[in-house]
């Protein structure tokens, strides 16, 4: 079986592509728009218009998406590893739902257990790869995170497990290897400057942060269906 969209090589039972992320479901069955076709050809990192994009959609409701960098930093903290890439896959939830219906609650932190399994497995695999690339050195590192920037967005929106979701975020990354090394190293720095604002300033860097990365998902992706949030 391949891809209707990329023609990638599937396996017959998978739904969603590993290499482009669209759904292989009959699409006429629902009465709902698909979603837009991947980006084909160039992807160029629009890092400016994607942190621009983050602001605008937290400024808005900031007393809000302050209370879930709050309590998304409390949860790392008290129990680390094990709750890190839920919290974090529930950020950008929260951030989805802002972007398609103009709300979000600090609950929606916590709707991203029901995924725990591949949030947790991807937290890990990726924590490890990028391990290996400091090793090497500061920028095979960043290059790697970079690789996996989306991976989290694919497991929410698609449905995706661990490994097709990371597999598909890589395949967009590489379109564009150093620019989305260069958004990810300058959403890095912003929240340096957040922690050293007295520590408050991540309470606003946090979130503008992952609405970026939301952002460019949007953008280069599109959001599944309403349904899914």
């Amino acid at each position: 079986m391949n891809c209707r969209y990329c023609g990638a090589a599937l396996n017959p039972e998978v739904k969603f592509c590993s290499t482009c992320g669209r759904s292989q479901q009959d699409e006429t069955a629902s009465s709902l728009p698909p979603p837009p076709p991947p980006p084909s050809g160039e992807v160029t990192a629009q890092t400016g218009r994607w942190i621009s994009a983050g602001w605008d959609l937290i400024k808005g409701d900031w007393l809000t998406f302050a209370l879930m960098a709050l309590v998304f930093l409390v949860v790392t903290n008290c129990v680390p590893i094990v709750l890190q890439g839920t919290m974090m896959a529930g950020f950008h939830i929260a951030c989805i739902r802002k972007m398609m219906s103009g709300k979000a609650e600090v609950g929606d932190l916590f709707k991203a257990f029901s995924y725990f399994g591949a949030t947790l497995l991807a937290f890990l695999v990726t924590a490890v790869f990028t391990f290996l690339g400091l090793l090497l050195c500061f920028i095979p590192g960043l290059v790697v995170a970079a690789m996996y920037l989306f991976t989290y967005l694919f497991i929410v929106d698609k449905k995706m497990e661990f490994w097709p979701a990371m597999q598909a975020s890589h395949a967009l990354v590489r379109k564009d290897y150093f620019g989305f090394s260069l958004f990810l190293l300058t959403l890095f720095l912003i929240n340096i400057v957040g922690a050293l604002a007295c520590f408050v300033g991540v309470l606003v860097t946090l979130p503008l942060s992952y609405g970026a990365i939301t952002a460019a998902y949007r953008d280069l992706v599109g959001f599944e269906n309403k349904e899914n949030f």
